[in-house]
């Protein structure tokens, strides 16, 4: 085809090529879910605020509109808002006939998985529960605790939820300095009494890529070994050693289905994964379908203003440089038009 001055137009395959395409690291087409921790993790930095509760029902119908998979509602026994504020999202989404899933965080006591169960109940919808306990020799030491007692917590959280037909996923904190006989044992355990994910968090952000292959893999051998094909595998990470994007997306290649993140990266410390630039990534990559940038950038600038956070000036999708620079590049394209 040409345009009126006889300048070829060329179909988008032809106007680039594409090294990423050529010989992949990884061949992964089976679905990759996404959950948004905005509400749950992203709170938790020390330069954000607690968004009002119509900001996070805005929030929510914003991770609906480009497709987000789960939203962590928030850990209902930290407090009474935080337990309200989570009834009402979970409320939300049943009165609205959402398809995004609801998820709500406990600590691996009874009483907190408790509340997730109560919240489900009275919203009429599925919670996930993400129950966490620390894993690693450094948080052991710090909190007194041995395998047994690991292991005893765990069991009757996860029994909780189980019993209440929710689908539990069982998180380990700090997974990336865990020794491998001491996940060995605690994800054994949380399988066999009913949990049908695994959370593997970068807590502290230790991890480098190379590191996440070789937890997933032993992961998924342990699951494989165990003979069981519907236990899936979470990737969670935080941005210490500003890897927090890469190793998202080398979990996806190594083994993860689904993928935490937060709207622009806000998190504990120094943060988690951008969840703009994940998907940003993974619609690039193939495996998740295209989506409206438009709703992507609202759904930054949304979470910013609730959240009072500031855009970086360079930030790769809404960076008022980026803006800048397109706005002008539109400018010029009419110019010459």
């Amino acid at each position: 085809m040409w345009t009126a001055n006889h300048v070829p137009i060329l179909d988008p395959d032809e106007r680039a090529f594409d090294w990423n395409a050529l010989s992949r690291s990884h061949g992964r087409r089976f679905p990759i879910t996404v959950q948004d921790e905005t509400l749950r993790d992203g709170i938790q930095s020390p330069s954000a605020r607690d968004p009002s509760l119509a900001e996070k029902i805005a929030m929510l119908h914003q991770m609906e509109a480009i497709g987000i998979d789960v939203i962590n509602v928030g850990l209902p026994a930290a407090s009474a808002k935080n337990r309200e504020d989570s009834l009402a999202l979970c409320l939300e989404i049943a009165r609205s006939r959402l398809r995004i899933r609801a998820a709500a965080a406990g600590r691996t006591v009874p009483a907190d998985v408790q509340a997730i169960v109560e919240i489900s109940q009275r919203a009429g919808i599925a919670v996930e529960v993400c129950t966490f306990i620390g894993s690693s020799p450094i948080r052991q030491y710090a909190e007194a605790w041995d395998l047994a007692r690991l292991s005893k917590a765990s069991a009757e959280a996860i029994d909780v939820g189980v019993k209440a037909g929710l689908e539990v996923c069982y998180v380990t904190e700090d997974t990336t300095r865990a020794r491998p006989e001491t996940l060995a044992a605690l994800f054994t355990l949380a399988i066999d009494h009913g949990a049908r994910r695994l959370c593997l968090a970068d807590t502290v952000g230790h991890a480098t890529p190379d590191g996440v292959r070789n937890l997933i893999d032993f992961t998924r051998g342990l699951v494989a070994g165990l003979g069981v094909l519907d236990v899936g595998i979470d990737w969670h990470g935080h941005n210490d050693r500003g890897l927090v994007l890469d190793n998202a997306l080398a979990a996806i290649g190594h083994g993860a289905d689904r993928v935490h993140g937060t709207a622009l990266g806000i998190g504990e410390r120094v943060g988690n994964a951008p969840m703009e630039l994940l998907l940003l990534n993974l619609v690039l990559g193939g495996v998740r379908p295209r989506l409206d940038p438009h709703l992507l950038e609202a759904y930054c600038d949304d979470a910013a203003r609730a959240l009072g956070w500031t855009v970086p000036e360079n930030h790769p999708l809404i960076g008022g440089a980026v803006r800048e620079t397109s706005a002008a590049r539109r400018v010029a394209t009419r110019a010459t038009a």
